[in-house]
């Protein structure tokens, strides 16, 4: 079955208006030659002829002018859309953010989400992404922008916005002999066994997340992983492994068969930050960062200004 393309019903409606191939011709940017061919080409696709042609005039048939008035209303409407698309391209603009998230969303950068829909007509999609690939989704255009854990060192990536430092805390089962030792030293995480994330993160993110060896250089078991949050706590509480995480989520995540240890010692804190495709650095983007930035840190804070992340 031919298809009916839209250059067929952009010629009918304009001789319509017309009815003179010349001036139609003329309208459309193309030969007479090609207005006839465009106009058979639809007879021959709906099987009915369009329009009478003689040598002195050019009138619709009545199933022509049946046919041009049902069409013309979706037409227009996708010429549109089509505007509308083009100028959002052209101003960079975009009507919703598609944001992935590992874990949870805190209250901070939901109130974000809502202000950039109210101040800026921008509305969010999140997306949960797997614990152990923060970065893939971003990378293939599949999102607009991830929420993550840093470090991001991917050259193709900009850090728009870098959230304020947290603690990383030690998630343990109630009956773990060390659940009773708060604070925990950081050599004592060689007598345990961290749980990992899965995925195609790279491997200085990984290490970030679960450290190979101890300050004093004691290596640092890590034998089962997983690919989220629920799932690592789910793990801890049966009483086998442990988990490194950070302080915001231990608050949101309290149960019972839990429990959160600070740890002293550990070189780096954890810290999240707001990461889009530096090609993608669209004004939508750059406004959630600057909301970002005035909900956890106030709107009197210079905002930096967004660069690539270096390799």
């Amino acid at each position: 079955m031919n298809p009916v393309h839209v250059q067929q019903i952009e010629c009918l409606l304009a001789l319509a208006d017309e009815l003179h191939f010349g001036r139609t011709a003329e309208r459309l940017g193309c030969s007479q030659s090609r207005v006839s061919q465009l106009l058979a080409a639809l007879e021959r696709r709906l099987g009915v002829r369009l329009v009478d042609r003689t040598s002195r005039r050019v009138a619709l048939t009545r199933f022509g002018a049946q046919f041009v008035d049902e069409v013309r209303p979706a037409y227009e409407a996708l010429t549109a859309v089509l505007a509308r698309a083009h100028e959002r391209a052209r101003s960079g603009a975009l009507r919703q953010l598609r944001v992935g998230f590992h874990g949870s969303v805190y209250e901070e950068i939901t109130v974000a989400f809502r202000r950039l829909r109210a101040e800026h007509g921008v509305t969010v999609a999140l997306n949960e992404i797997p614990l152990g690939s923060p970065f893939a989704a971003v990378l293939d255009g599949r999102l607009d922008a991830a929420v993550v854990e840093l470090p991001v060192r991917e050259p193709a990536l900009t850090v728009g916005y870098r959230f304020p430092p947290q603690d990383r805390l030690l998630a343990l089962a109630p009956s773990h002999p060390l659940a009773d030792a708060a604070p925990v030293d950081v050599e004592a995480l060689a007598g345990l066994d961290l749980l990992h994330p899965t995925g195609d993160a790279p491997d200085y993110w990984r290490t970030a997340r679960v450290p190979h060896a101890t300050p004093a250089g004691a290596p640092i078991s890590s034998s089962m992983g997983i690919s989220t949050v629920q799932e690592g706590l789910a793990l801890v509480a049966a009483g086998e492994h442990a988990m490194l995480v950070c302080r915001p989520l231990a608050e949101r995540a309290a149960r019972g068969d839990v429990r959160y240890l600070p740890v002293t010692g550990l070189e780096e804190s954890s810290q999240l930050g707001l990461v889009w495709r530096t090609d993608r650095a669209v004004p939508a983007l750059l406004a959630l960062a600057g909301l970002l930035r005035e909900e956890f840190t106030g709107p009197a804070a210079r905002p930096p200004a967004p660069s690539a992340v270096p390799a």
